[in-house]
């Protein structure tokens, strides 16, 4: 239980972009058994790219909080945000290509999970619902009705 309500603290977003890529990474992970010969090398830079992907999606929350506190500065620092990553991702694939520790496309794969998730939040933020028992955090804003005579909005 205190696992769960750690959970509720965290940020709701992130927590279901993690769950996305932990799910992304174990169907690699399942797929991977039956096609590769190297398992260890394969599991190893699989999961060393989807934690490289927790890391990035931190990061990315972390920079967006900071940027919405700035104001107009928020462009710059959201892009400078992006521009640490991929930097920081580029130089990790060449150290891992130079040292040949791991497979640099199986960790690129990994580091996919980030992108993957996107598409999965839908599924990860229902199942997130249903895990901590609770409705749409997010409803949509009800529309004001319209008074006699006038055009509801939603008609424009």
């Amino acid at each position: 239980m205190k696992m769960i309500e750690a959970a509720k603290r965290m940020n709701r977003t992130l927590l279901e972009m993690h769950m996305g890529m932990v799910f992304f990474g174990l169907v690699c992970q399942i797929v991977g058994a039956f096609l590769v010969k190297e398992q260890g090398t394969y599991a190893l830079g699989l999961w060393f790219g989807v934690a490289f992907a927790f890391a990035g999606s931190i990061h990315m929350c972390r920079t967006l909080d900071r940027a919405l506190l700035c104001g107009s500065e928020a462009s710059g620092m959201v892009t400078r945000g992006y521009l640490f990553r991929y930097f920081l991702l580029a130089v990790v694939l060449v150290i891992i290509s130079v040292t040949e520790v791991m497979n640099p496309l199986v960790f690129f794969l990994g580091y996919m999970s980030l992108k993957v998730t996107a598409y999965l939040q839908p599924i990860t933020h229902k199942l997130c619902n249903r895990l901590f028992h609770e409705e749409n955090l997010d409803p949509l804003p009800e529309e004001p009705e319209a008074q006699e005579g006038e055009i509801p909005a939603s008609k424009y």
